[in-house]
């Protein structure tokens, strides 16, 4: 089985071409940031930088809807192939060709980041908001107010 989920940050817009022919077919590459489990040991966080492809409806919908510093989730499966380049030397390519593409993140989360570090800088993580005794948090969700417990039926 060759099964492949991520979740990462793009690196930079999507690259979207389309191919030669009577039915050109959109082909968008693009690189994820996806975090390590582990930190290093000074405590800094590590990332790997993935090469994916998606191509026809999924590569259109990468190139509508998604800019730099945009979490996503993608599912797919790893592709590895070889050319031969200009030198006459043998590349050899690994790519994560990605089948389904979903938002990680609210559009509302993705556009603050990106306001906050300059327009599509990259991803600046934020220090978390204090929660509101009541209404809702901005993500559709109501904050829960503290001290409930005591006022549940339940245990």
């Amino acid at each position: 089985m060759n099964k492949v989920i991520l979740m990462g940050r793009l690196t930079r817009d999507p690259d979207v071409r389309y191919s030669n022919g009577e039915q050109a077919t959109a082909v968008a590459r693009f690189t994820l940031a996806v975090d390590r489990r582990v930190a290093r040991r000074d405590g800094e966080q590590t990332a790997d930088f993935i090469g994916c492809v998606a191509f026809g409806r999924t590569a259109e919908f990468v190139e509508k809807y998604f800019r730099q510093g945009m979490r996503m989730v993608i599912s797919g499966r790893i592709q590895t192939g070889s050319y031969t380049n200009r030198d006459g030397q043998k590349v050899y390519t690994t790519d994560v060709v990605a089948e389904e593409v979903e938002f990680a993140e609210s559009k509302a989360t993705s556009d603050a980041l990106r306001n906050n570090s300059g327009m599509g800088g990259g991803y600046q993580p934020q220090a978390p908001s204090a929660p509101s005794p009541s209404g809702a948090a901005g993500d559709g969700f109501m904050n829960i107010p503290d001290g409930i417990d005591e006022e549940l039926p339940f245990n």
